[in-house]
């Protein structure tokens, strides 16, 4: 129950990332910004969040990563 409810809280609210790991990063980072207007911290919890509730060991990295990036690109901002 507390695992449904981590995530829920994660991607409450909001469309879809339309993220796929076949795109180059580039892309996937501009796909996730988007789908949350442009906000890089709701984008890298929403990739956390799908990295954490995927079996595919390639899109787990991918989404990992990207999400790390977007965490990095966050703390600089501040």
């Amino acid at each position: 129950m507390a695992r449904d409810t981590w995530y829920q809280n994660a991607t409450e609210g909001s469309k879809p990332l339309g993220w796929r790991k076949a795109m180059p990063q580039r892309d996937r980072i501009r796909t996730a910004l988007n789908a949350r207007n442009g906000n890089v911290l709701a984008a890298a919890r929403a990739l956390n969040a799908l990295a954490n509730v995927t079996t595919d060991p390639d899109t787990k990295r991918k989404a990992r990563a990207d999400a790390s990036y977007l965490y990095k690109v966050n703390r600089q901002k501040r």
